[in-house]
């Protein structure tokens, strides 16, 4: 038994935040943040929006591009850093909107990386029988969590969400995954803060190692597409387009230029998405797949890299 990605669909809330909006807000430019991240605009949730109803959104597009029915999910899987709230999952939330009464349903934290954590978890519970049609969804409210007297990190993120379907196949369809982590570099980015006695304590808001994400970053990106391409006996000659992590167009630049690929062969929106954390790559997918890019017989590869250190690839044959 395989897995397979049957549908995708995503979700960006209406308000459109630019350069020339931040340049109100905080000392900086539309120039500076361009050159320096490749972000123009993100989009932001509105006060009453969470990460459940982008979710919604998400997974009624990729469900219908499916052509199953929510009744058929029997898994249902959220990567978020911005939960609705702290209990219970925004899966079950979720599950609960959509109208879905079977099944498990549950949260993977594991931030930027989040997606492909979930999407590994979910093409094991297909693999081995355990669920035979799996909702496996980015969500991220990551506006709510910045800091307006930091510039460094208030241009770089935005809102969304996006999902896929995967389903039992008896083709490979999601070749192989590998993931990883390592907390000793959870340092470099987090945020800081908690609730006890209902109140906040420690610090709410990103806090960024800017410059020792961007080495890490690109040094894992290219060990670990290779390792998850050498499992499967390609090379990147093979692969038709990559859709990495939406963290910073530098990074992206750096990773293919370690690899040997091409640009031309990378899904790119972070200029229009910003940094959307775990939803970033289902929304770079599904924007490739609905604008006829990704073609059936290609070869996909998916990678991240997310505070923890977490880190991840995934390689699909669509």
């Amino acid at each position: 038994m395989y897995s397979k990605i049957i549908g995708t669909g995503s979700y960006l809330p209406t308000k459109v935040v630019t350069n020339f909006d931040i340049e109100k807000l905080v000392e900086t430019s539309h120039d500076w943040i361009v050159t320096r991240t490749g972000i123009v605009e993100r989009h932001f949730a509105a006060k009453d929006e969470q990460a459940s109803d982008m979710a919604v959104h998400a997974s009624r597009r990729a469900l219908e591009a499916a052509g199953i029915g929510a009744d058929e999910i029997d898994l249902v899987i959220v990567a978020t850093t911005t939960p609705d709230q702290i209990m219970p999952s925004t899966a079950c939330i979720l599950q609960d909107k959509l109208g879905i009464k079977k099944g498990a349903a549950f949260d993977v934290q594991a931030v930027c990386s989040g997606f492909i954590y979930a999407l590994n978890t979910a093409d094991l519970f297909v693999r081995t029988g355990q669920a035979r049609n799996a909702l496996v969804v980015g969500a991220e409210v990551l506006s709510r969590l910045l800091n307006w007297e930091d510039r460094t990190t208030c241009v770089l993120f935005g809102d969304g969400a996006g999902a896929v379907v995967l389903q039992g196949s008896d083709t490979p369809g999601i070749l192989s995954a590998r993931l990883h982590a390592d907390g000793s570099h959870r340092s470099k980015l987090s945020v800081n803060g908690g609730i006890c006695g209902g109140a906040v304590f420690g610090d709410p808001y990103i806090q960024m190692d800017g410059q020792a994400v961007f080495k890490f970053a690109v040094k894992v990106l290219s060990e670990v597409a290779e390792e998850v391409l050498a499992e499967n006996k390609m090379t990147c000659a093979d692969i038709d387009w990559l859709v990495p992590h939406q963290a910073n167009i530098r990074i992206m630049e750096a990773t293919t230029k370690k690899l040997g690929l091409s640009m031309d062969r990378v899904v790119v929106t972070v200029a229009h998405h910003g940094n959307t954390s775990a939803a970033s790559i289902p929304l770079a997918l599904d924007t490739a797949v609905r604008d006829g890019r990704i073609q059936p017989g290609q070869h996909i590869l998916l990678e991240a890299v997310g505070g923890g250190f977490t880190w991840g690839a995934a390689l699909l044959r669509w």
